[in-house]
């Protein structure tokens, strides 16, 4: 750090040398120039040049101008040589105002000598402030536009953000930029030159035009676009070859720093369309902050996104309660870089160890208690029925005794849409996991919820991460079905609906999230092959392999006998409770209990009895 600070102070100091002595040198230039004499220079300018030493140290002071970075030099270094050079004519006017015996030393070769001097002192410091700026410049225009191998760029949005990005890309000195146009929407920028860089055209003429300007990028600079029109310039950019990039939205830049380096790749996400997910932090923070919470199955995708927005709310203490070690240690490791202060904990355990988990309860004594811990792949649990339910239901039955006899203030459930007329072993003790909040709601001190969501983007096992590694395997991608549908939302905004509808619990309440349209996983499939630069079908084979045991075509979020009732936040519902005999799902409980530490041939038929609604898939 302090090499750092004596880095920063020894190059300060050099630019205000440099910038004193050019300023210094305008002024000797101007009187070089204007003397006819000797004497002129002692008689007029001797005194002026050495006050003006003084006048420019201290504006160049003041105005930080040491402190230049001159790769980004702008009008506002222009204006500061400005105002220190009228600072100086201003000051030479007056010492030329000042008497000597009883006459007045200004003529029309003093006057003369002023004014040249602030020109060659406006000129000759703004010349050496923008030179690297012109450098580079200058190495675009006559060197890298003759150079093929570079990236020829077409820009998306000639507003801005776009012209700050073509700024950046014509004098970057990292990476070989050729912009070689804007397409925008607007028809009043058609024709118009950008810093030599013409608008071409509109966004439905995008293929053509990369086609013909040759383009291999694409740039997507508006970074203030809704989902929607994202997710239509991305799939317009996708009919191209080009690579495509964009920036994050504008929350993320909200300091006005557009450059280069805040570039990504175009994702998935960006092909969802979805607006943001706004959730109300404070509701948040009012029920999290100074509390002791516990998140099983922290180590995994939900869980560690709930750890790391837990985080975030000051929580008293973080508990990490896991199975497996590498996941949990990967996560806490990633907390305590970005939050040494946290209080954290971190617990190898399973929840399907009562005395564990009894342990864990009456030595920390939560106060909330988020359960992720879960198996959830669909085609594995239908092979191995009984591990599902030991894990799924038995696991949760436990954990949710034990929040009760130690007095949780809130226990959060996270549950799926599978759960809803379940057609695999999966989904249906997803169900049970829910009547077992339910029923524990109605008797217990302790608030009970759950919260049902669709298919997360990029959580372990997915679809998406599936894709990528047979894409970079060189195919084929397989799709199940040509028309087969799911609900898609991105992690942090799934757990951040999750953390809301915590502060709306009252007991009992199934949390159901609006996912947003159903997503056609053959479309997913082709355009994640578009993002990596390649052609379905000629680069990359798409195979159809046929629904998987207990998959459905698409998801629902109802069951036929619930209706939802809004929240303040209109991308949470609540599924009305349905009727149950609570005292028949504990008996089923005990029976599932034994049958599975046996290893029944009928769990599946022993879990139906529980939930009518479940179709048991059969060959």
């Amino acid at each position: 750090m302090k090499r750092i600070i004596h880095t920063g102070i020894f190059r300060n100091s050099f630019i205000f040398l440099g910038l004193t002595l050019s300023f210094f040198l305008s002024a000797i230039l101007s009187t070089a120039l204007t003397m006819k004499t000797l004497d002129f220079f002692f008689d007029v300018a001797l005194i002026p040049l050495f006050v003006n030493i003084g006048v420019i140290i201290v504006f160049v002071f003041l105005t930080r101008l040491y402190a230049i970075s001159f790769r980004y030099a702008s009008v506002t270094e222009i204006i500061k040589i400005f105002f220190i050079a009228m600072a100086t004519f201003v000051a030479n006017i007056i010492l030329l105002f000042i008497p000597y015996g009883n006459e007045f030393s200004l003529n029309r070769d003093d006057i003369e000598w002023c004014v040249l001097s602030f020109l060659c002192m406006f000129i000759l410091s703004a010349s050496l402030i923008c030179s690297y700026r012109i450098l580079l410049y200058l190495k675009y225009k006559f060197i890298s536009k003759a150079d093929s191998l570079g990236h020829r760029v077409l820009i998306i949005g000639a507003g801005s953000a776009g012209t700050m990005i073509l700024r950046e890309l014509q004098i970057t000195d990292k990476i070989n930029y050729i912009p070689v146009g804007f397409i925008d929407d607007d028809p009043n920028k058609l024709g118009r030159d950008i810093l030599d860089v013409r608008v071409l055209g509109n966004s439905e003429s995008i293929k053509e035009i990369a086609e013909k300007t040759k383009a291999t990028q694409i740039i997507i600079a508006i970074p203030s676009a809704n989902g929607s029109t994202i997710k239509k310039l991305t799939q317009l950019c996708l009919e191209t070859k080009c690579e495509v990039k964009t920036l994050p939205g504008i929350y993320q830049l909200i300091d006005g720093a557009v450059s280069v380096s805040k570039l990504r790749k175009v994702d998935v996400n960006d092909l969802l369309g979805r607006e943001p997910v706004n959730t109300n932090l404070d509701e948040v923070m009012t029920y999290i902050e100074n509390n002791v919470v516990l998140v099983t199955g922290g180590g995994g995708s939900i869980g560690s996104e709930l750890c790391r927005q837990i985080a975030e709310h000051n929580p008293k203490q973080l508990i990490i309660l896991d199975i497996y070690e590498n996941n949990a240690y990967a996560i806490e490791q990633e907390l305590k870089r970005k939050l040494p202060n946290l209080n954290l904990l971190t617990l190898i355990a399973s929840v399907r160890d009562s005395v564990k988990m009894d342990d864990v309860f009456k030595t920390y004594r939560p106060d909330i208690v988020f359960h992720a811990a879960a198996h959830k792949h669909v085609p594995l649990m239908e092979t191995s029925p009984n591990e599902a339910v030991k894990n799924n239901i038995l696991g949760t039955y436990k954990v949710v005794k034990c929040a009760d006899k130690y007095g949780v203030k809130r226990f959060v459930q996270i549950s799926t849409d599978k759960a809803v007329n379940p057609t695999n072993i999966m989904g249906a003790t997803k169900r049970v996991c829910e009547m077992i909040i339910q029923a524990y709601a109605k008797k217990s001190s302790t608030c009970f919820v759950a919260v049902r969501f669709g298919n997360v983007l990029g959580s372990n096992g997915s679809v998406i991460p599936l894709f990528k590694e047979q894409i970079a395997e060189g195919g084929p991608v397989t799709v199940t079905h040509k028309d087969i549908i799911r609900y898609f939302m991105t992690i942090p905004e799934a757990v951040s609906l999750v953390l809301q509808a915590g502060a709306y619990a009252k007991g009992g309440e199934i949390f159901v999230l609006d996912m947003g349209e159903q997503v056609k996983i053959y479309d997913l499939a082709v355009n994640l092959i578009r993002l990596s630069g390649l052609e379905p079908h000629k680069d990359i084979e798409i195979k159809i392999t046929g629904l998987r045991p207990g998959e459905k075509l698409y998801e629902e979020r109802l069951m036929a006998e619930e209706g939802l009732t809004k929240t303040s936040n209109n991308r949470i519902s609540i599924g009305k409770p349905l009727e149950m005999d609570d005292e028949l799902l504990f008996k089923t409980l005990d029976k599932l209990y034994k049958e599975a530490y046996n290893e029944s041939d009928h769990m599946k038929d022993l879990v139906k009895e529980l939930v009518p609604t479940y179709k048991i898939y059969k060959d």
